[in-house]
């Protein structure tokens, strides 16, 4: 993936584990999916574990080798399987297994909802398919048996999360049309987000909104790297040589800024451990003097 070339700088190829190694990684369908499951195998990456997408019994899963040749599996309901789109499960469940050894089976999460409406729901039920509670379960199991090659560290929170940014209005007319100012709509949306930014109150607040930019499937650099991408595949259909060398410009830029995303991946958990922010201390009120009396006691005349 464009993100992961191997011009991509050392400083960054230490903080994600690579990329898996098979010919699927260069087809567009496969890159959809890796993004539709990025929120689960970004943070699992950034823990040394090499993560891959593939076809489990009836839905994609996410597999990640373990240091002792074991691995997790972490998928939505397989049976029956899930009918929301991959990524987006109503439910997680994670197992660690051993290819070489069947005895070795154990569920570390499992919020997908039960089928028997009579049996007890596991806790992680009620988490649906939240992303944070099941990298949490992980972050604990695999510490308990040693097996993460980059424990987490105070700044490193494995606090994930999902939403979807409400999508900027939609320009009224478009831009640039000579006898009309150019509507910037997606700017100003950005300016706003700015400017709620300048006023946040904590560091909590603060850290949300940079969830907006920076979550990895939803967030505005994702969107934005996906636009370039998508501008240079219309470049190409000029089918001239200044389309295909556009196009190559657009790609380059759409790998920088996925290159960006990756980078500032734990930027919103670092906000959020700052020391919370303290209103600066308000000046006592100067106090009331009353106005002198009149020269020589003379009176106010009515």
């Amino acid at each position: 993936m464009a993100a992961d070339e191997p011009n991509t700088p050392d400083a960054r190829a230490a903080v994600l584990a690579p990329l898996p190694d098979h010919r699927n990684v260069n087809t567009a369908w496969w890159q959809e999916l890796w993004r539709r499951h990025e929120h689960i195998t970004t943070p699992l990456r950034a823990r040394g574990l090499q993560c891959d997408v593939e076809f489990g019994l009836s839905a994609y899963i996410v597999r990640v080798r373990l240091p002792d040749d074991s691995c997790l599996i972490i998928s939505p309901p397989q049976e029956p399987p899930s009918e929301r789109p991959p990524g987006d499960p109503e439910g997680w469940i994670a197992t660690r297994e051993h290819p070489d050894d069947q005895t070795l089976f154990e569920v570390l999460y499992d919020s997908a909802p039960s089928g028997d409406h009579g049996a007890p729901q596991r806790p992680e039920a009620r988490n649906g398919g939240t992303a944070q509670p099941l990298i949490e379960a992980i972050d604990h199991r695999l510490g308990q048996l040693g097996l993460l090659p980059h424990p987490v560290v105070p700044h490193e929170s494995p606090h994930v999360r999902s939403v979807q940014p409400a999508p900027p209005p939609l320009s009224r007319d478009v831009p640039g049309t000579a006898d009309r100012a150019a509507d910037y709509d997606y700017g100003d949306a950005l300016r706003a987000l700015t400017d709620r930014l300048n006023g946040a109150e904590s560091y909590a607040d603060a850290a949300g909104l940079l969830h907006q930019i920076l979550e990895p499937t939803h967030g505005l650099l994702a969107q934005l790297g996906e636009f370039f991408e998508a501008a240079g595949e219309k470049a190409k259909e000029a089918e001239e040589d200044d389309g295909f060398d556009l196009s190559y410009d657009l790609a380059d830029a759409a790998a920088e800024i996925r290159n960006l995303a990756e980078v500032l991946h734990i930027a919103e958990d670092r906000m959020r451990a700052l020391t919370p922010l303290t209103p600066a201390p308000r000046l006592p009120a100067p106090p009331s003097v009353s106005p002198p009396p009149p020269p020589g006691g003379a009176r106010r005349r009515l």
